[in-house]
Order: structure tokens, then C-alpha cells, then sequence
């Protein structure tokens, strides 16, 4: 796990400098302090800043270059599968990275190289002899990739802090309207927008070829790839299989030089993942939850129940509203853009107590997505039937004068724009956000735009239910760009790697095949992942609802952080830079105040966004 940075011009030998080169590089020494080196010639820089897992001499440092001289190399994440490519390549290596494997199979079979990685990556390679720079994405997006073009010079970096330190690229961001329109809907902003309207997102499953020529992207894997005529529908042999692929992935990924553990929550995905490592180490497994002084949200319990189980070397650390604050404070400069997921707070404090023990862990993201765990799934089913599709404003009328906040909160669910941008608004209420009606009164005219999120879910080779929808809606934006954005900057602050085993393509393209109807059995969701994880623990350790991993900050807001509602959303800030309606924001303090609290998340998204724009003062 590392950071990588670069630029490629064929016009402009003063776009970047070696000195702004070594400072891109060098703001990335959280996510790889090891090693640090560089690459420069005036129209090509490559950087890197090295987190030492695998070979840990200076031999596998970075950029690397191939044993022919041609190709050097900067890579960001791990291959798993780096032994079998090499006994296929066969040369006799000079290292044992998996970076050296990479280059060298590159060289041998080009873009193609990429079909044969399993693993979490971002990828630059420059073609010395063509003068070709080539960047690789991994099929999910877990590794992170951003970079500038504006058609005669490029440059990328791991974070989008880094491109920043370009002046070139610094004197000509600006902020760009449509990411604040999907931050207030979502929380986070999707690919390929960043909170800059010049530098984006790189797309996942994507490889990126600049030349003379210019820039131009290739697609190597999809979602719609990926989905097959016919589904898995056996119970037993769907069980049997996911099985081995967890075992397999997770064997995989507990190849290190270092020292390594889990992230237990006491969940379902967190304790599959520790109870499947357990097994496959032959050691004491550590392993890492944080609970909150909050007992409502205190899952810390469970955590260690999972733990004693199965014997694992179990940490666990207490969050307080104290430790929030000093996180709150400095959210911005870790997520660099507008990031509302309050539940980063945690897993930054998760990561700082786990790299006290160890450089390496495995996390359960993924479980939910693929195997259908968030309520949104049968909201997405639930919109689509008699009598909420002939009655839904009626519904939603209803509910919205019933005493109950969850009523009122409910009622948002049926007040979507139209079935086009359904997806959205179910994932934007079920997180307590702005929909898009609210949206149309909150926002700066000037500045709203159209919702440009949705996709065509009827061009797959078989026609997806709405739950299946809305679970690929998730994939494509809500994980990639919200979840694995959170658990890679909070790990990467502190030089932590997080490997994430229920991401294996294998695993998301098997998922992605089988029947709903073992995903969602009955009511009971995540079905078919719950039949794997008890044969490993038992069924009753997990007799509960689900919580999810994330702080009372509903209770904060109206009592030790309820200041920052007063510095960010007061009237002076909010008229100094109109992006919203101060009126609206009014109405909805005021209501939250009065106890529709409910509201939490919104005034949430207003704070997060105008801390920003008074840090970036100058371009509002």
C-alpha cells in the first residue's frame, strides 16, 4: 500500500517541476512512509511513497523498472496472485514484490497484462521507448486514482491534496456546482466528479493511455460484463462455492511481511472474514473493534463475544465525544473534498489502534452490496408494488403528519422525482439526506443540476429485480466512492493497509450471479452469507439488529457539537457564499431543534460544505 503521483506532457516543460514533483510526492508520506523516489525528465514525472508490506529491502523500492529498461513502474495496493503470474512469466526475479511481477508482465503482455491480477491496485507504467504513459484502476475501485487533463497536459496522484501542489493545476481549480448538487443528495461525491470541476475521479475497471496523441480510456471490466442469462439458484452448491471463494481470498490476502489482524465489528461481514482468517493462520489472530461511550451504538460487546469464540488476540478502544471533536475539526484535510460519512471518525480511530500492533488488517466491506444487507433493497422492491406506486403521494402524505419522526422520515421514501432517479432517492433517504425535490428549494438556482446518476439497468443479458438494481446503483457509486474512499484515507493516515477479501472479483462476480431469493430469504437479508458465516459461529452470537458502524451523532449535534451548527450555519456564512438558501436552512435547524431529529444527517451535509468552502475561500 503505497501513494503513487505523475504527470506526462509533450508540450509544456514548466507544467510540473522536480521540485513540485517531490512535493506531490512527498504529501502522500502517510500512505507509504518506508521509502520514497521519484522519476523526472521534463515531459514525464513519476513519484512514489512506500508502505513497506511485501519484501521489505530497498531492492522492491519504486518507481521500478523492468529488466529490459523500457518500462518503469509506480503501483499503489497489492496483487494477490503475483506468484502465479510470475511461474507463468518464467524469469528468474530479482526481488520478492509483487511490483517487479507487475512491470515484468506488462512488458510481456501489454494492456492484457491487466485480465490476470487479482488484487487492489493502482497502476502507472511509462513506455520509455514509445513515450507512453499507461495508468490501471482495479475492477472495484478500492485503490484510490485522480488526475488532471486539459487536453496537452496530464498529471494523477493517489489523493486529490497532491495534485494540488502543482501551481499550474492550483491556479486554474475551480468549484464545481454539480459535485455540491450530488454531495447534499448522496454525502459523498461519485465518480468521475471531484469537489474541483478540472480534476476527476479515475473510473474503476479502466485503462488509461496518454501519448501524444492525448488521453483516452479503455474499459477491461464492468458490472454489466460481469452478469450472466442464468442465475445460481441451488442453496447448497451457491453455499459450497462461496465458501471456497472466501477461504480462497482470504488465504490470499494474509500473505505479508509484516504483522497483520482484522477489523471486528461484531457484524456479520467483519466476523466472516475474522472467523475464515482464524482458520486459514496458523498463528493468534489479532483483532481490533471500537465501541462508544454511547451504548446505543456500543457494539463493542458483540465484537468481543466473536472474539472469545474464536480466540483471537482482541483490542478494543472507546470513542468519546472528545476524541470526535479533534477529528471533526480536520476532517477536510484527510478526505480533501466535501466527505459527510460521519462513521470515517471511528475507523480513523480504529486504524490508529491497530497500527499500534500491526501494518496490515482485513475488513468486511463489500458484504452488504453483494449480498443484499441494507434496508434500501426492500424499499427498491417495496416502491415498485401495489399500493405504492398508485398511491405513493397519498402515502407519503399520510406519513408525514403521523406524530412518529420514523413515520416522517418514512414519508420522504415515497416523494421521489420519478422513476428514473429512484435509485438515488431511496439510497439518499435511507441515509437521512436531501432529496431532490428538497433540493430544488435549498439550492442556489444558479447552481442546481440535473441528477446525471442513474444508468440504463435494463441493458444487462437478463432483466435485474429491483432489489438487484439498486444493490448495483450501490456498487457503482455508494461503495466505491463513499465506503472504500472512508476506510482508505482513515487507514492511510496512519500508514495502515486494509485488504478487503469479499471484494475479490471472484466473489463479486459469483454474487452478482446468484438468485436474489438466497440473498433476501424470506425477511431475513444476506441470507446466504449468514449460512456460511454459522458454520464458523454460531447462529445466536448474532440475534440482533443491525447497527452499522457509526457514531450518536444525532445526540452530538444537540449537545457537545451543536456549535458547529452555529459557526457553519450561521446567517454571515451562509449569504457569503449562497450556494444555499438561507431560509431553508433555517427552517431546517429550526426543526431539528424542535425535535425533528431526524434531520441530524442534513444539517450535517450544510456543516461539512460550508467548512469547506470557508477553508477554500477564495474559488466560492
Amino acid at each position: 500500500m503505497c501513494g503513487i503521483t505523475g504527470f506526462y506532457t509533450q508540450s509544456n516543460s514548466e507544467f510540473v517541476s522536480k521540485g513540485e514533483l517531490d512535493k506531490m510526492t512527498s504529501c502522500l508520506v502517510h500512505r507509504g512512509p518506508d521509502a520514497e523516489g521519484s522519476y523526472y525528465s521534463d515531459s514525464i514525472g513519476l513519484g512514489h511513497q512506500r508502505l513497506s508490506i511485501l519484501d521489505l529491502s530497498n531492492d522492491a523500492n519504486q518507481p521500478m523498472e523492468s529488466h529490459s529498461m523500457r518500462y518503469v513502474c509506480v503501483y499503489n495496493g497489492e496483487v494477490y496472485n503475483f506468484k502465479s503470474i510470475a511461474q507463468d512469466l518464467n524469469i528468474e526475479l530479482k526481488t520478492s514484490s509483487d511490483t517487479e511481477v507487475i512491470v515484468e508482465a506488462f512488458a510481456e503482455w501489454g494492456v492484457t497484462f491487466i485480465n490476470k491480477l487479482n488484487g487492489m491496485f493502482s497502476i502507472s507504467i511509462y513506455d520509455k521507448q514509445e513515450q507512453i504513459l499507461y495508468l490501471f484502476r482495479d475492477r472495484i475501485g478500492i485503490k484510490p486514482l485522480f488526475y488532471y487533463w486539459d487536453g496537452e497536459n496530464f498529471a494523477f496522484s493517489s489523493e486529490l491534496k497532491s495534485l494540488l501542489e502543482v501551481k499550474y493545476i492550483r491556479d486554474r481549480r475551480q468549484i464545481n456546482n454539480s459535485a455540491i448538487n450530488e454531495f447534499l443528495h448522496l454525502g459523498y461525491i461519485p465518480e468521475p466528479n471531484t469537489i474541483f470541476s478540472n480534476i476527476r475521479k479515475f473510473p474503476n475497471g479502466q485503462t488509461g493511455i496518454v501519448s501524444e496523441n492525448g488521453f483516452r480510456m479503455e474499459s477491461y471490466w464492468d458490472i454489466e460484463g460481469t452478469i450472466r442469462r442464468n442465475v445460481i439458484t441451488d442453496q447448497y452448491e451457491a453455499k459450497t462455492r462461496l465458501n471456497e471463494l472466501i477461504k480462497s481470498s482470504v488465504s490470499m490476502r494474509l500473505v505479508s511481511d509484516v504483522p497483520f489482524g482484522t477489523f471486528l465489528s461484531g457484524g456479520i461481514d467483519s466476523s466472516l472474514v475474522t472467523a475464515v482468517a482464524s482458520r486459514e493462520y496458523s498463528g493468534k489472530l489479532k483483532t481490533f473493534s471500537i465501541g462508544f461511550a454511547d451504548s446505543q451504538h456500543d457494539e463493542s460487546k458483540y465484537a468481543r463475544k466473536v472474539a472469545n469464540y474464536l480466540g483471537t488476540d482482541h483490542h478494543e478502544y472507546t470513542v468519546t465525544e472528545n476524541d470526535a471533536k479533534d477529528i471533526i475539526l480536520d476532517m477536510l484535510d484527510f478526505y480533501d473534498e466535501p466527505y459527510a460519512d460521519s462513521s470515517a471518525i471511528p475507523t480513523m480511530m480504529l486504524s490508529k489502534l491497530a497500527k499500534q500492533h500491526v501494518s496490515m488488517v482485513l475488513s468486511g466491506d463489500g458484504g452488504d452490496e453483494l449480498f443484499h444487507g441494507y434496508g434500501a433493497y426492500k424499499w427498491a422492491k417495496r416502491l415498485t408494488q401495489f399500493p405504492n406506486t398508485t398511491f405513493r403521494r397519498l402515502l407519503g402524505t399520510m406519513m408525514s403528519v403521523y406524530p412518529s419522526n420514523r413515520s416522517r422520515r418514512a414519508s420522504y421514501l415515497y416523494k421521489y422525482k420519478d422513476k428514473a432517479t429512484i435509485k438515488s432517492h431511496i439510497f439518499s433517504q435511507e441515509q437521512y439526506l436531501f432529496s431532490e425535490r428538497e433540493l430544488d428549494k435549498l439550492l442556489n438556482q444558479e447552481i442546481l443540476y440535473d441528477n446525471n446518476l442513474e444508468q440504463d439497468y435494463d441493458n444487462f443479458v437478463r432483466k435485474l429485480t429491483p432489489e438487484e438494481a439498486q444493490a448495483v446503483f450501490d456498487l457503482r457509486y455508494y461503495l466505491k466512492d463513499d465506503l472504500l474512499v472512508k476506510i482508505d484515507r482513515a487507514s492511510m493516515r496512519y500508514a495502515l493497509e486494509t485488504r478487503v477479501p469479499l471484494l475479490d472479483n471472484r466473489i463479486v462476480e459469483f454474487a452478482l450471479n446468484v438468485d436474489p431469493k438466497l440473498k433476501i430469504h424470506g425477511d431475513v437479508q444476506k441470507y446466504l452469507l449468514k449460512q456460511v458465516l454459522y458454520d464458523y459461529v454460531p447462529e445466536r452470537f448474532f440475534d440482533r439488529p443491525k447497527w452499522g458502524f457509526s457514531i450518536p451523532l444525532k445526540r452530538w449535534l444537540q449537545t457537545d457539537l451543536a456549535f458547529l451548527i452555529n459557526d457553519y450555519l450561521n446567517e454571515s456564512v451562509i449569504r457569503e457564499f449562497n450556494v444555499v438558501e438561507f431560509k431553508e436552512v433555517q427552517k431546517i435547524v429550526k426543526k431539528f431543534k424542535l425535535g425533528h431529529d431526524y434531520l441530524y444527517n442534513r444539517i450535517w451535509l450544510l456543516i461539512i460544505l460550508h467548512k469547506f468552502l470557508i477553508k477554500n475561500k477564495n474559488l466560492a
